[in-house]
């Protein structure tokens, strides 16, 4: 059997912890800024833990 390959552009956008939690960015910081309040911005900032319901399906496309 070949080896399995994780889907990249998932590789990209989600991170795992080190207790096994899978991370990802917010929405709505890539462009289109300018009409963004700086209280928009900064609420978007940071990580924030995939949804439950999306946690399967993620770690497949991970092949975790």
């Amino acid at each position: 059997m070949p080896k399995m390959k994780s889907h990249s552009g998932s590789r990209k956008r989600f991170k795992v912890t080190g207790t096994g939690k899978l991370m990802r960015e917010q929405t709505g910081r890539r462009h289109l800024m300018e009409h963004k309040s700086n209280r928009v911005t900064r609420r978007l900032e940071g990580k924030e833990v995939v949804a439950k319901a999306d946690v399967r399906r993620v770690k497949k496309l991970l092949g975790i």
